[in-house]
């Protein structure tokens, strides 16, 4: 069978094209196909080692999780991680190939057609069929001439798209018309179907709207989706994961996580949130870390920029005092933050040294060379507060530049003194009870009862399962499968 294609793209970033495409990669999957996801151009924080040391954006790790496949650069060409407003590095067929400027890349990002439409074909050799996302807005009108992952792809790999615009933050009557108005004819032909997400409310309220959009835009809407809470790896910063946090009914365990600037990788926390009894804050205040329970500092695309900003917040001191009293843990760039010394001699970041928070007896220096790997052990003997993560096996993957190392020179995957822990490996929660027993020790200090045990990777499997509902119930699947063919 000749694989067929579909395509989501959104009126505007963070409409929920990655979920959807998502739902829709485990939908096929469920019904027998071969699903394999696609999206040529990702720009996150958020990414993923495969297991041959590639790196690719988290999202299509996750959809690769919902088809039941294991992910593969091909699914994401070209990965590009902002290192500040008006620049990024550049990750092209999952390996680093410098930092940009925006405008540089611009120019540039032609050139990366042949690597897009091989990845592409690669997929197309494995596939019945590709669930591909496009990025932002199709109706950039100022960028659609050198577009590679919107229309201009589409056109590359003639496929069908549905465009999905989101009510929950207004104007979406506005967002799918005002889209289609600014396509060109061949692109608006290309538009097969409309999808209205994050509706809260009496879907009849909408059906006058629905049939005024279908009249004036010439396309039908193909499903209304209602907002759903969802704990599913999120793409990048714009999350709302890092604002529409749980809040628990009665006394809970509060975890506070610091949201840096160029937070990356938040994702490693999850697995907490997965835990009744456990709510998850993303902070920016210093006054938030007065009342948490557990600290976590994530990873970071500027880890001395970053330290800078955590520094001058006022965050850094709440920290220090706090850690006497409080676990905290530091994960990659977090790691790093909670050393001596941070030294940057190449340039990697802004060059120069600062001091971390002087909570690690450790002294990083970073380097242009990225470690990427998939990794797999058992944490050493641990004292105090991590007693409980003593012999437990862990899984995870490295992504960072630089390389920190303890007081005899030794090279250093983690440390641990007295309540502060550091750790290079992402994901070093997903694995058996270890992110459970850390606040199961909180919450039998505190008197507090949590929830039953989670296998978290049983859990994410049955929240990709909702997922697919969702898609099902609301969306007309038999019409998807005709625009497929």
């Amino acid at each position: 069978m000749k694989t067929k294609v579909i395509m989501v793209q959104g009126t505007m970033s963070n409409v929920g094209k990655s979920l959807l495409a998502g739902g829709l990669c485990r939908v096929f999957k469920q019904d027998g196909y071969r699903v394999m996801p696609f999206k040529s151009q990702n720009m996150a924080l958020n990414s993923f080692v495969t297991e041959d040391g590639l790196e690719l954006g988290r999202a299509q790790a996750m959809q690769a999780e919902c088809a039941g496949v294991k992910p593969s650069v091909y699914m994401n060409p070209v990965l590009l991680k902002p290192t500040n407003d008006i620049g990024s590095q550049v990750i092209v067929n999952g390996e680093v190939i410098g930092n940009m400027p925006a405008r540089e890349y611009f120019k540039y990002k032609k050139k990366l057609i042949p690597d897009i439409l091989a990845a592409y074909h690669e997929l197309e050799k494995q596939a019945d069929i590709i669930v591909v996302e496009g990025a932002g807005s199709p109706a950039e009108i100022n960028l659609k001439a050198d577009d590679i992952v919107n229309m201009g792809l589409a056109k590359l790999i003639d496929a069908p798209v549905l465009l999905v615009g989101d009510i929950d933050r207004g104007g979406v009557f506005a967002q799918l018309l005002g889209t289609l108005e600014l396509l060109e004819k061949d692109e608006r032909e290309r538009v097969k179907g409309l999808i209205i997400n994050k509706f809260r409310g009496d879907k009849s309220l909408l059906d006058s709207g629905i049939e005024m959009i279908e009249e004036m835009g010439h396309v039908p809407v193909v499903g209304t989706v209602p907002y759903t809470r969802l704990l599913i790896d999120d793409e990048d910063s714009l999350s709302e994961r890092l604002t529409d946090h749980r809040q628990e009914n009665g006394p809970s365990i509060e975890v506070a996580v610091v949201r840096l600037p160029r937070i990356s990788n938040f994702t490693d926390v999850a697995p907490f949130e997965s835990i009744d009894g456990v709510n998850v804050r993303f902070i920016t205040n210093p006054r938030d870390i007065e009342s948490a329970d557990l600290i976590i500092i994530p990873g970071s695309k500027n880890t001395i920029g970053d330290l800078r900003w955590m520094r001058e917040s006022g965050i850094e001191a709440a920290i220090k005092r706090k850690s006497s009293s409080c676990p905290v843990i530091g994960i990659c760039g977090g790691f790093q933050m909670l050393g001596g010394i941070i030294s940057d001699p190449d340039k990697v970041e802004e060059g120069g040294s600062i001091k971390g928070l002087g909570l690690l007896p450790v002294e990083t220096m970073l380097k242009d060379k990225k470690r990427r790997t998939q990794c797999e052990g058992t944490f050493d003997r641990m004292d105090g507060f991590f007693d409980v993560l003593s012999g437990a096996k862990y899984t995870g993957y490295e992504i960072h530049m630089g390389e920190t190392k303890g007081r005899t020179g030794e090279a250093l995957l983690s440390c641990q003194q007295e309540n502060v822990f550091g750790t290079y490996v992402h994901g070093v929660f997903d694995e058996g009870d270890i992110a459970l027993d850390l606040v199961k020790k909180i919450a039998d200090k505190k008197g507090i009862k949590l929830g039953e045990a989670v296998n978290y990777r049983v859990f994410k499997e049955n929240e990709y399962d909702r997922l697919a509902k969702v898609v099902r119930d609301n969306l007309d699947m038999d019409y998807i499968y005709s625009i497929l063919g």
